[in-house]
């Protein structure tokens, strides 16, 4: 399947903002870099859907992109470069196969990216692995919605789940995180999907979303509908100034605000169905 890549040129301070820009069209994979950021998109993209965000941050971001077409390819090499551990709360690491020579910790995970989303370094994932490490898991039902490259799900699965089931649109991130679960040795359901083509009802204690704000809110119901009475919902992928609209939109479907947390802007919700 051909790509498109879209190397975007911009002053440091606005990267975050426009990847959440970019997010909100439908991108989710994003290699940062000095003076701004490489995505790709699958299939064909109207660049036209560009031009407001031309107009909107030409002048104070110094905005600027190009486009051409690539075929989609294995990142190992290039995470390989500058792909460190993550330690989250001193409890988890979050590291590569060729990563070594580490201390030990209670939880480890191995994670090789390829092109999926979510290895820690990303502040979402961050805050939701954080998040993650304070619930107790054991003998829940959970469910990762755009699971990427599995991270979430294999933790909760390491945390005592009795069963993860995750999803993605994405056929790459599904064989992703069937490679990454056989690493770490865990079982979870995988499969290419969308959250509309599944039946949900009630089925969850546990569900976990890090996607981007535009999505969050057109699939809130769903999310409500898949959790059990008292379930959690984590929520990420958004900015803090978006909070807001997530809260009202979550109460509107009858999830109850627990609590949130904020990392360089970006922020993780904690809800209750």
């Amino acid at each position: 399947m051909s790509y498109q890549e879209f190397a975007i040129l911009c002053k440091p301070a606005f990267t975050d903002i426009l990847i959440a820009e970019f997010s909100a069209l439908g991108f989710d994979m994003f290699e940062e870099k000095k003076d701004g950021f490489i995505t790709f998109l699958e299939g064909k993209f109207e660049n036209s859907l560009l031009g407001e965000l031309t107009d909107k941050y030409k002048d104070s971001a110094q905005f600027s992109y190009s486009v051409k077409a690539t075929e989609k390819q294995n990142w190992n090499e290039e995470w390989e470069k500058n792909y460190d551990p993550i330690i989250i709360n001193k409890t988890c690491v979050v590291k590569a196969p060729f990563h070594t020579d580490l201390p030990t910790y209670p939880i480890e995970l191995i994670i090789t990216p390829k092109m999926s989303f979510g290895t820690g370094h990303h502040e979402t994932t961050h805050l939701m692995l954080a998040e993650m490490l304070t619930i107790n898991f054991k003998d829940k039902k959970v469910m990762d919605a755009g699971t990427g490259t599995g991270v979430l799900a294999i933790l909760a699965q390491k945390q005592g789940a009795a069963s993860v089931f995750a999803f993605d649109i994405d056929d790459w991130c599904v064989k992703n995180t069937n490679e990454n679960a056989e690493v770490n040795k865990v079982a979870i359901e995988v499969i290419k999907a969308s959250i509309e083509d599944l039946n949900l009802t009630n089925n969850y204690d546990i569900v976990l979303v890090n996607i981007n704000k535009n999505i969050l809110l057109g699939q809130m119901e769903y999310y409500k509908t898949a959790l059990n009475t008292g379930g959690i919902l984590l929520l990420s992928g958004f900015y803090e100034t978006d909070l807001g609209n997530i809260k009202m939109k979550a109460q509107e479907v009858g999830l109850a605000f627990q609590h949130y947390k904020v990392r360089n802007n970006w922020t993780m919700a904690r809800f209750i169905g």
